[in-house]
């Protein structure tokens, strides 16, 4: 039997430790404090955690250097894991030592404390970009095109054979939460280099400084190439093909034109082209080639990217005033931001995704014994065209905000019907939260299929935890547990047709669990109440967890509301089996209908910004 092809990528999803059990959770916060402190007494101070993954922490600190406040990175790898993926983050170190560029932040040590591996590297003024763009939204044109010829020149300064290998440096994984912006002087810088590996050919794809006897070997016949962000990494990484300069041109481009659409992926580039981002012309022509399907169209505009761009860089460029968009579907807000020990963790739940998969696609991970690739991959992406895979990123960006609600789409062959009830809780995002619920509304149009996608978003601190020793136990709730709820008063319903159902779509094909007839009484006596939200149960063998969001619209009802939550959770004692079941409940029937799209228009900079400036009733945005 022939092997199946490996692929380069990793999930960049973390699980809310909200949404942990409460042995795990204790393990998590036992060993973040334990990082602390062993940074503690090598003498760092104001330590904090500022990032994880699955193969390690990353902890911010300062120490006091000549007399100057000098300010670090630090990276630890998780104990847990085999010793040669805790050796990765030496190779790491090895790797940094090897570039040396202004935008590159430097190796400072690689040492062990008490059998614990640590890199220390120098830190980075700013925020990284995902973080900025969830704020911010779409950056501006003029901004897009300065990231752009920063990264240009990072990316030819690896191409070089410089260094004590002289060979050319593969980063492999470009994408937005690796690049540091510091807004005062404009200025990103490339961090992460756990998946850098020196390159097996070069921008023309021939052999790097390679001899015959290398050719003959394994080395250059299978690919050394590491893990890449799946939402960035190109068709040949994802691929594994043998590692080149064109793996960081991939994850360049990506990276460009989420920050210019304000997404959190490559995927949309068929419905959303970069030609339709009010770019300037010959920017967005080039970015939409070095996403084209085509890889020869990839390599040519990559190589136009890499001679042009500093070229392109002078252009004079102003930012334009725009006015903010308007919701494509309504979105609540907050009058005010919650205070602290009310925030928002916000997680999502998607179901009903089969049908967004291609009949005829290819199973090419069948193979592989990982269950989080297998839960992941093959449910949620393997399968799917580039706009749906698009479509799910972009529910899921939903997530990275503080709301809480809820969304149907229903495809049907005359169009798209939405239903949604999205509650923002911190009015500062939502400039930007409403971008990107219309870029998930521009995609969703794109898509030609029938079927129902449905997504809750909850907040995973009010998720209930419940515990036993094995799977042949009931889960028994605590005396003191209960379901939160809010009451919000709103005008009575005379049509009561309009009211939305826990029932509207019918059972979900996707969910395993079968909840006990108890609870499904209870869920149609509670759906007579006028109310929105949704409860998910979730079971596993040691552990179920009852995510909720709840809030009552009829507050003459509550005392009823109230009791029937509190018999629901006495009841789920009750509860057999493995697997998901949730249910989820419009404040009433609200959709929206919207006509295929295919690709949304083209829109280019102006080629007299200062005209367009000049003639424009709105005042520019302050730099």
């Amino acid at each position: 039997m022939s092997q199946a092809p490996l692929q380069q990528f990793y999930i960049p999803e973390e699980q809310s430790v909200y949404l942990l059990s409460h042995h795990d959770a204790r393990k998590l916060k036992d060993w973040v404090a334990l990082c602390q402190a062993q940074l503690a007494q090598l003498g760092y101070s104001n330590i904090e955690l500022i990032g994880k993954g699955a193969y390690g922490f990353v902890f911010a600190g300062s120490a006091w250097q000549q007399g100057v406040k000098a300010h670090y990175v630090f990276k630890f790898s998780r104990i847990t894991l085999p010793t040669h993926l805790q050796e990765r983050l030496e190779e790491e170190a090895f790797m940094l030592d090897q570039v040396s560029h202004p935008r590159i932040p430097k190796l400072i040590a690689y040492q062990r404390s008490r059998g614990q591996s640590i890199l220390v590297m120098e830190r980075a003024p700013g925020w990284n970009l995902e973080q900025v763009s969830l704020k911010q939204g779409r950056l501006t044109p003029r901004l897009i095109v300065r990231i752009a010829a920063q990264l240009a020149d990072i990316l030819q300064a690896l191409r070089r054979e410089t260094g004590p290998n002289a060979r050319p440096v593969v980063h492999g994984d470009i994408k937005p939460s690796n690049l540091v912006f510091d807004a005062t002087c404009e200025a990103i810088a490339l961090i992460d280099w756990g998946s850098s590996v020196f390159a097996q050919l070069d921008e023309t794809l021939q052999f790097v400084g390679a001899n015959v006897m290398e050719l003959m070997s394994d080395n250059l016949q299978q690919t050394n190439a590491r893990l890449g962000d799946v939402y960035f990494i190109g068709e040949e990484q994802l691929n594994g093909a043998l590692s080149s300069p064109r793996f960081d041109e991939q994850g360049a481009a990506g990276t460009l034109y989420a920050l210019a659409s304000a997404q959190s992926c490559r995927f949309g580039h068929r419905a959303i082209p970069a030609s339709a981002l009010g770019l300037p012309i010959e920017f967005a022509r080039t970015l939409d080639g070095m996403l084209d399907p085509d890889p020869q169209v990839r390599r040519k505009a990559g190589d136009y990217f890499i001679r042009e761009m500093p070229r392109m860089a002078k252009l004079v460029m102003v930012d334009l005033p725009i006015a903010p968009q308007a919701p494509l579907v309504p979105v609540w807000g907050k009058g005010l931001r919650r205070p602290a020990s009310q925030e928002i963790d916000t997680v999502v739940y998607s179901s009903r995704k089969a049908f967004l998969r291609e009949a005829s696609a290819e199973e090419t991970l069948n193979d592989v014994n990982d269950v989080q690739l297998d839960r992941y991959y093959k449910q949620f992406m393997q399968g799917m065209g580039e706009t749906e895979k698009a479509f799910l990123a972009s529910v899921s960006r939903l997530g990275k905000y503080p709301v809480v609600g809820g969304l149907a789409v229903r495809w049907e062959r005359e169009g798209v019907y939405i239903d949604s009830s999205l509650n923002l809780h911190d009015p500062a995002l939502k400039p930007a939260f409403i971008e990107a619920v219309n870029n998930m509304v521009h995609l969703a149009r794109a898509i030609h299929r029938q079927g129902v996608f449905k997504s809750c978003l909850f907040n995973a601190r009010q998720t209930l935890h419940l515990e036993r020793a094995s799977p042949e136990e009931a889960f028994h709730c605590q005396p003191e547990m209960a379901i939160n709820y809010e009451v919000s008063a709103v005008p009575e319903m005379e049509d009561r047709t309009r009211q939305h159902s826990y029932f509207e779509d019918g059972p979900d094909p996707e969910e395993l669990l079968v909840l006990p007839d108890t609870i499904m009484q209870l869920l149609q006596r509670l759906n007579e109440i006028h109310h929105t939200g949704m409860i998910i149960f979730e079971a596993l063998p040691k552990h179920l967890k009852i995510h909720s969001y709840y809030r009552l619209l009829d507050p003459q009802r509550e005392q009823e509301f109230r009791s029937l939550l509190s018999r629901m959770l006495a009841a789920v004692s009750q509860i057999e089996g493995l697997g998901v079941s949730g249910f989820m409940k419009m404040p009433y029937k609200d959709t929206r209908f919207f006509t295929h799209l295919e690709r949304q228009p083209e829109h280019f900079y102006p080629k007299d910004p200062k005209e367009y400036v000049r003639k424009s009733a709105l005042p520019a945005p302050p730099r």
